[in-house]
């Protein structure tokens, strides 16, 4: 292997988080290369608009942002790579190996941010209405739904806090339990139902109906089956981080599956660092990128000693 084949940095994941670390690293002159799966951006296109990101006050829809710090990273000579699936990767040498599907790939350090899924409800209408009454975020989207009716899918604590916070936007709330609720506090349970705007179904959703935006879900029951008009519907069943590569490579992860970093985005490994969704933080777009941000300047910290 030549001295000149071996990146500063390998970032997994093109997302906020890893076009972040991409732009910082390269400003700083690291050889960078970014390896994303699928396209440049991750979840953050799917967003129609942002309008909590610093700086816009008009909002800005994800894909625009994600194409701005693409060319922004590129602009300083980030490499980037899609798509372009990682299999494997070796980290624990002085110079860390990852493998994708047409290549393997050197470097002195390596920053993973490749993000999280949410779990699919996996009905019809789902795919269909996404960022059109469908969302995965009631941080982000609930402003959008200020006095209209809203379905919350899921019974967890996740789900009943962001009910509460929907409840000071939405005119009716319907949380629909789709077969869970093992694992609620009661305390945040009890909030809940004192709501006057906050209704609980127990019930599985069968389908997603609208037109060009939603208009009401199908639910069933014991009771049978029942249509409910609403103008939005947000699932949260929780996330599954896109970690089990990097589990394989001996990152240590916490039992949810969210890869374990100290406040300088440092994994358990020296010269693996992780950002963003996979670190199960802040879980926003200005969160990852600050994430993205710190993990490149440790990077760049660890590399130019290691060359030293």
């Amino acid at each position: 292997m030549k001295k000149n084949e071996v990146y500063d940095v390998i970032i997994v994941g093109g997302g906020p988080a890893g076009l972040a670390a991409a732009i910082y690293a390269s400003r700083m002159n690291m050889k960078t290369l970014v390896l994303e799966g699928n396209m440049p951006g991750g979840r953050v296109n799917e967003a129609p608009l942002i309008e909590n990101f610093p700086g816009f006050p008009d909002g800005i829809s994800g894909f625009e942002l994600a194409d701005r710090m693409l060319r922004q990273a590129k602009s300083f000579g980030a490499e980037i790579k899609f798509p372009e699936e990682v299999l494997d990767m070796e980290l624990k040498g002085t110079v860390k190996s990852v493998t994708t599907r047409n290549n393997k790939y050197y470097a002195y350090s390596v920053i993973i941010t490749t993000g999280t899924q949410r779990k699919k409800l996996r009905v019809p209408g789902e795919i269909e209405f996404l960022g059109r009454g469908v969302s995965y975020c009631a941080i982000c989207d609930a402003p959008l739904f200020e006095s209209k009716r809203v379905a919350i899918v899921g019974l967890n604590n996740e789900a009943l806090e962001d009910a509460l916070y929907l409840s000071n936007f939405a005119e009716k709330i319907i949380i629909v339990a789709h077969d869970e609720g093992k694992k609620v506090e009661d305390d945040i349970l009890q909030k809940c139902r004192r709501k006057q705007n906050i209704e609980f179904k127990d019930a599985k959703v069968k389908s997603i109906n609208g037109d060009i935006y939603v208009k009401s879900i199908t639910l069933v029951s014991q009771a049978g089956e029942e249509e409910i008009p609403v103008d939005g519907i947000f699932i949260i069943l929780g996330n599954v981080p896109t970690t089990n590569v990097v589990r394989k490579a001996g990152i240590v992860v916490d039992e949810r599956g969210c890869i374990r970093v100290n406040r300088a985005q440092s994994t358990n490994i020296k010269g693996v660092f992780a950002a963003g969704d996979c670190t199960c933080g802040g879980m926003q777009v200005a969160t990852a990128i600050g994430e993205g941000a710190m993990a490149a300047l440790q990077a760049y910290r660890y590399t130019r000693k290691l060359k030293k």
